[in-house]
């Protein structure tokens, strides 16, 4: 149960690091919604950058680290912003 809360903590932060560094208008809902969309894509975000990385130099039992984690979370943002573009 604690690993679930440091991973969903850990996910927030990468999350929030996302999308300060992407400017604009995001089309996630406010409030705690928001914030668990936020630490969803963050923690989906190290789960893709862990695979990038595992598919380019990485061995097999690797784990992303905060930069490929924050990379995944930028690519997954990009996506919900392109997949939900006349939304926000």
């Amino acid at each position: 149960m604690l690993g679930l809360i440091w991973q969903l903590i850990a996910g927030l932060v990468i999350g929030v690091i996302a999308r300060l560094i992407l400017p604009g208008k995001e089309p996630i809902a406010e409030g705690a919604l928001g914030w668990l969309i936020t630490a969803l894509i963050g923690m989906g975000g190290a789960f893709l950058g862990g695979i990038i990385a595992r598919s380019l130099w990485a061995s097999e039992g690797y784990t992303a680290g905060w930069i490929m984690s924050i990379v995944g979370a930028l690519l997954l943002l990009l996506v919900v912003r392109f997949l939900f573009k006349g939304k926000a």
